[in-house]
């Protein structure tokens, strides 16, 4: 046979291999792209994809990538181990982006910003914090919403941090208890709310301390007044029933375990505002509790010469239905907000986003104590 005909001859074949050839590249590729979509890291939120590199590689005409790959936020430790619900925080916050937020360590690398609850560092800072030298341009966020007399070896934390994370005014990402604003439509009547209050003054405490401050005042108030003590060593009081009990009562005692500037704490937002209870303070200065509520949403301890003239002064509200509800005269348009572990994370998203500028907090101990 002639080389021309022989060439004629092979060409089908040649023709069958190079199809079969390309067919397994294409193969090969779609099992390796599964593989890698598959092996993603587990923890993060079901906002969105697992890694800014996934976001980048979202092909088009699925999802669709974004401007700009969303931030990487990991959180080092659940919050007194605690874990919780993560928010998608564009809809808590419509008009802003969501950011990834994870608590699997296996993400380090790639985060861009790590949160750290002090609680679960603080007994030895140095082995537990997230590990040395971070990635470039990596953001450790402290966070704590307890007050300094409940948060050791601060000063282990100097040189570490970037941004501040807490209930004071002053925090870089401000992350208070409570809050006020409108109330969204059409406001409540205040008086379908005070029916059923048959009861004077409660308290919930559950660490005692005696020598602390509030348990040395309310040790001079109970012998002018029936205060109705629930929590540890008192009468019981079950989570699922506390709202209901607190809500039979006029006054609730928001005495703070120890005072510090802004220190205000659920005691009163939850306690006592979602009871619809008026609350009586002890804590940081009149003016500061005004820097959150209205003058006449609450008393304090300090408008008054002692216990004894305070007893006398909630006495006379309780046969004053006219001066009682002069403390819920702002409840007409304004209503209370309550911190959330996932309205927290989503603040540190927001300003994250707001404030891509690199900067260090040079003590935690000097700024917090």
């Amino acid at each position: 046979m002639d080389p021309v005909g022989w060439t004629k001859l092979q060409c089908p074949w040649r023709h069958l291999l190079l199809g079969l050839l390309f067919q397994l590249v294409l193969a090969l590729c779609f099992f390796s792209y599964l593989h890698i979509y598959q092996d993603k890291p587990t923890g993060f939120s079901e906002a969105g994809p697992c890694t800014k590199e996934a976001v980048k590689a979202t092909p088009n005409g699925l999802a669709g990538p974004p401007a700009h790959p969303p931030l990487v936020i990991l959180l080092w430790t659940w919050p007194f181990n605690n874990p919780v619900a993560l928010s998608s925080c564009s809809e808590m916050r419509p008009g802003t982006e969501d950011c990834l937020l994870t608590t699997n360590r296996r993400v380090y690398n790639q985060a861009d910003a790590v949160i750290v609850h002090h609680r679960e560092v603080s007994r030895q800072p140095q082995s537990l914090l997230p590990p040395s030298p971070r990635p470039p341009g990596q953001q450790w966020l402290w966070f704590s919403m307890e007050s300094p007399s409940h948060c050791s070896h601060l000063k282990a934390l100097d040189g570490y941090f970037n941004l501040t994370m807490s209930y004071r005014r002053d925090s870089d990402i401000f992350t208070p208890y409570g809050w006020l604003e409108p109330w969204p439509g059409q406001p409540t009547d205040v008086l379908t709310h005070l029916g059923n209050k048959t009861k004077l003054v409660a308290w919930v405490v559950s660490n005692w301390g005696s020598s602390s401050a509030r348990v040395q005042y309310y040790t001079v108030l109970q012998q002018y007044l029936q205060v109705d003590v629930y929590g540890r060593s008192h009468r019981p009081l079950p989570q699922q029933a506390m709202m209901e009990t607190l809500a039979q009562y006029k006054f609730y005692l928001a005495f703070e375990n120890s005072l510090h500037p802004d220190y205000i704490t659920e005691k009163l937002w939850r306690n006592a505002l979602q009871a619809w209870a008026v609350p009586v303070v002890l804590g940081p200065s009149r003016s500061s509790y005004e820097r959150f509520l209205p003058p006449e949403a609450f008393i304090h301890v300090e408008d008054f010469q002692g216990p004894q003239a305070l007893a006398q002064y909630l006495q006379a509200l309780d046969k004053d239905q006219a001066a009682y509800l002069r403390y819920f005269r702002w409840r007409e348009t304004l209503r209370p907000r309550f911190f959330s572990w996932a309205h927290a994370f989503c603040k540190a998203c927001w300003r994250l986003q707001e404030e891509p500028s690199y900067q260090a907090v040079p003590s935690i101990a000097a700024w917090f104590t």
